[in-house]
């Protein structure tokens, strides 16, 4: 089981580097959307493995599930990835650690994919139609069994293996002739 702060560096890590991409439509991540990216790994973890991914709690406040001591640190804080809160090496090596773990990987990959492209406000809100958040009185720890029970077989293989990079490419350099073509199309 990993520290919440360690998952936390890898997402920010991630965010940097793609950040550094040409992609224009990239956000700086914020406190919020690290919340619920946070719920979300812990949901996919114990729907998947059976067992947290981090010991901290997950608590349902009103902008959705949150995890308290990544508050503490980041609150007054939106952006987590800028010169306030530059990376460190030691956020490149909890990163590398997960990059390393090949089952925590793939559900770290596959959360960020199906979620890291949405924003913090479209995060919130559906988390707040969601039983868990809904069942859950304010400020109460959410219970890993009512996460458990409500993601239970949504993040099946499929969704959760991250992208093969190279058969990507491998794939296209195979089909360059009709990929050229579609894009004159």
């Amino acid at each position: 089981m990993y520290d919440v702060f360690e998952i936390l560096n890898w997402l920010r890590v991630k965010n940097y580097k793609d950040m550094q991409s040409d992609n224009p439509n990239i956000e700086e991540l914020t406190q919020m959307k690290a919340m619920k990216l946070l719920y979300y790994i812990q949901a996919a973890s114990l729907s998947i493995t059976g067992h947290r991914m981090f010991n901290n709690d997950i608590v349902a406040w009103k902008y959705g599930p949150a995890v308290a001591e990544v508050h503490d640190v980041y609150k007054h804080c939106r952006g987590i990835v800028n010169s306030d809160y530059p990376i460190t090496p030691e956020d490149e090596a909890d990163y590398n650690d997960l990059q390393d773990d090949e089952e925590n990987l793939n559900i770290l990959e596959g959360v960020y994919s199906l979620y890291g492209n949405k924003s913090a406000y479209d995060l919130m809100r559906q988390t707040h139609k969601e039983d868990p958040w809904l069942n859950t009185e304010q400020s109460h720890v959410i219970k890993d069994s009512a996460i458990k029970e409500f993601f239970d077989g949504s993040f099946d293989s499929k969704e959760t293996n991250s992208v093969d990079v190279d058969t990507l490419h491998r794939l296209f350099d195979e089909n360059k002739e009709v990929m050229d073509w579609l894009k004159n199309k």
